[in-house]
């Protein structure tokens, strides 16, 4: 018997009632959802951080974005190897299939994967050094923005642009996907960075021409 238990009564309860009030007041646009399938204009790669709700940052309704989530919202670099890739799965999918005009890299502050990045680079966190650490291996992706910032002395704002590091290493790293360097150049594709402070609300933008995030 396979290893799965039933809901937990306060989440069986607050289904019941998203279904009996948002999906009623909106069953049709549902419905169309379902019949006619998806056609978001837009992706958005995003961190697992629970406190990142990125469909109330921006309004969005069911539909609008095809989001994917991972820790600290990076972007391995393209790999034809065989292996299983789920992020470079979704993007593959989102340019080729659905054929989204914008990616977005939304990073964000206090994020954890940043932090433990941080302490395995600094020889804080060992346990992520080994070969079997997931978060570890993942957070290698990393270690070159590590490089970058490690000499800021402020804690909180050489944490900051490690944060700000993944963003760009994820800008970076989409461009090595050939379809989605070819839909760039095409124009029919723009890229987006992004971070979120959670505790102001504040959302920056990276500006390219001048090397740095600036406020919205």
């Amino acid at each position: 018997m396979r290893n799965a238990k039933p809901l937990p009564g306060s989440l069986v309860q607050r289904y019941h009632g998203w279904r009996a009030t948002t999906f009623a007041e909106n069953a049709s646009w549902y419905r169309r959802l379902a019949t006619e399938g998806q056609r978001p204009r837009t992706m958005v790669i995003s961190c697992c951080d629970s406190r990142v709700h990125v469909t109330s940052i921006f309004g969005a309704e069911q539909g609008e974005f095809f989001i994917h989530r991972n820790i600290a919202n990076l972007v391995p670099p393209y790999e034809s190897d065989g292996a299983r890739h789920g992020t470079s799965a979704a993007i593959e999918y989102a340019v080729t299939a659905l054929r989204v005009s914008q990616i977005m890299i939304l990073g964000h502050s206090l994020c954890g994967g940043v932090q433990g990045c941080e302490a395995m680079c600094s020889g804080h966190a060992p346990e992520l050094e080994s070969p079997d650490s997931f978060v570890g291996r993942w957070m290698d992706l990393l270690r070159p923005g590590w490089e970058k910032v490690r000499g800021i002395e402020d804690a909180d704002e050489r944490r900051e642009a490690l944060e700000k590091e993944a963003v760009l290493t994820s800008l970076d790293n989409l461009m090595t996907f050939p379809f989605v360097a070819a839909a760039v150049e095409a124009g029919d594709l723009a890229l987006h960075g992004l971070w979120n402070d959670i505790t102001q609300g504040g959302l920056e933008i990276y500006d390219a021409s001048a090397d740095r995030f600036v406020a919205l």
